[in-house]
Formats: structure tokens, sequence, C-alpha cells
């Protein structure tokens, strides 16, 4: 802050007529006036707050140092030097007021701007608490849909596999499949290969045709097919022809797009025959050929 100077003309006459050979009239009033100048004029704050009493005060002070250097009397100059002092003694009196009024204003804004920044943060905690908020029901949103579309995804699954389960049942039952401990047995008659022939008639291409629907649904699946005869004819022609006829079988399936290495063939010839030979009924049920389906991958056993 510049600092305000104002040094009574008056004053500066005394002091001229100190330095010559008559000494001004004085009284301990105008020194006192002349000190408490000097305090006054030293303190920034009232020339700052209170320019225009403290002009007053050096126009009074300029009043008394003039009576004083023309030797006027001295109540005249006591009187003069009282005014200065009462007026210099108001404009400290004023600037002490309005720095006052100054350092009061000065706190009410520094308390409003503390205000201020208080509420600005708690604002912007507002503001960071709501969008934490919103991500975090976002989130649980997405994880609701997801889990609503796993177990969507789930159901259809489900549903899916129990109609395929249901429609491979119906096409076992449909060949006639057995339950046993080996497996699932689907037996094909000797009336679906021609008269003493490994060739599969076109009823017997039928029927492989739905084995072969079969085998396509059960991936884990192996199969070994197995062939049989009568007691008809000798034993070693009788257990060539069993085995051409389950290899014959086996052709027509991988044909129809079950993969080789799942298809293992037997040829047992006239042994294990599930009825007599003793007369041509009999006989028809002992050749045949049995398709043995593991289950879930599971080898399937030797006979017994």
């Amino acid at each position: 802050m510049k600092k305000f100077i104002l040094l009574p003309a008056a004053f500066a006459v005394s002091v001229m007529f100190a330095a010559c050979s008559t000494t001004p009239t004085t009284t301990g009033q105008l020194d006192q006036a002349r000190s408490d100048f000097a305090v006054a004029q030293s303190n920034p704050s009232v020339a700052a707050n209170a320019p225009l009493e403290f002009k007053a005060a050096a126009d009074a002070l300029d009043r008394a140092n003039a009576a004083a250097a023309k030797k006027e009397s001295l109540d005249e100059i006591d009187k003069l030097a009282y005014v200065a002092k009462q007026k210099i003694a108001t404009a400290q009196e004023v600037a002490k007021g309005k720095q006052a009024e100054s350092e009061v204003a000065n706190a009410a804004r520094q308390r409003d701007e503390v205000r201020l920044q208080a509420r600005t943060a708690e604002a912007n905690n507002a503001r960071a608490s709501a969008d934490r908020a919103r991500t975090a029901a976002e989130q649980a949103k997405a994880d609701a849909d997801a889990a609503r579309a796993q177990a969507d995804a789930a159901t259809n699954s489900a549903r899916d596999e129990a109609a395929k389960n249901a429609a491979l049942q119906q096409q076992l039952a449909d060949l006639q499949a057995k339950q046993t401990e080996r497996g699932i047995i689907i037996t094909l008659s000797d009336v679906l290969f021609n008269v003493d022939r490994a060739e599969l008639s076109a009823e017997g291409q039928r029927t492989a045709q739905k084995i072969a629907d079969v085998l396509m649904q059960e991936p884990q699946s192996v199969v070994l097919v197995e062939g049989f005869t009568d007691s008809t004819g000798t034993s070693n022609h009788n257990l060539e022809l069993s085995q051409r006829r389950a290899e014959s079988v086996r052709a027509a399936l991988i044909g129809m797009g079950v993969p080789a290495a799942k298809v293992a063939t037997r040829g047992y010839g006239e042994a294990y025959p599930v009825a007599s030979n003793s007369d041509a009924g009999s006989r028809q049920l002992n050749r045949r050929v049995e398709i043995v389906l593991s289950q879930n991958g599971a080898p399937i056993a030797n006979r017994r």
C-alpha cells in the first residue's frame, strides 16, 4: 500500500524558523499535537481509511504552526493546537473503525468462502455417491439379466434334452430294442437279409437307417454288430455267413454316417441260439444279427 505522507506546511515553516536565529513560539499543547500527528502519519491505516479526516487534522495543525510562527498569543496557539489534536484523534478513530469494519468484512468473506467450499464438497460427495449407486444398480441389473438368460438357457437345454431323449426312446421302442447288462440290443431278423446271403434287403436298409439315426444321437456310444445263424449247413459256412452279415450291417451304418471307429463286428455262426433249431420257425429266430449299443461310452462286455 502506498504510504500517505502529509507534512503540514506551517510545521515546515516552524522547522525553517527553528533554523534561524529567532526561535518561533511553541507550547506543550502544540508539541503534543505535532507528536500525535507524527504517530498518525506513521500509521498507513489512517491515510488509507480516513484521508479526509487526516487532511483536516493536517490543516488544523498547519494553522497552529502558523500561529506559532507568527508568535501569536499562547492561548491562541494552544486553542489551535487543541483543535488539531482533536482532529488527529478523530482521524485515528475513524481509521480504527473502518479498519475494524474491513476486518469484519474479510472475516465474513472468509466464512462465506469456507461455507461455499463445504457445500461444494458436500455436493461433490453426493454426486459421487449417486454415481456409485447408479453404477451398482446397473451392475445388479446386468447380473440379473445374465442370471435370467442363463436360467432360460438351462430351461431350454433341459427341454431340448428331454425332447431328444423322448424321441430316442421312441426310436428304440420302434426298433424293439431291449435293455440288457451288456447294453441296448437291437435284433435284425433273418427276413432283413436275402436268403443265404449277407446283403441287406430294402427293409433291412430302412432298419439300418433307423439304427444309424439312433447312433448319431449317442456320440459317446460304441457298437458291436454280432452275427448268428441256425445249425443248418457246416459250422465253417455258418461262421463265415454270420461274419459277412455283421460286416454288411457295419458297412451300411458307416455309409449312413456312423464313424467307422465306433463299429466293431463279430460272427458267432450257429453259437448262442435263441431257439431249438428243431423246426423252421425256431431256425429263423436263430438266423439274426444283434447290434449291441454301449451306454455313456462304457465298454461292451463279452458274451457269456
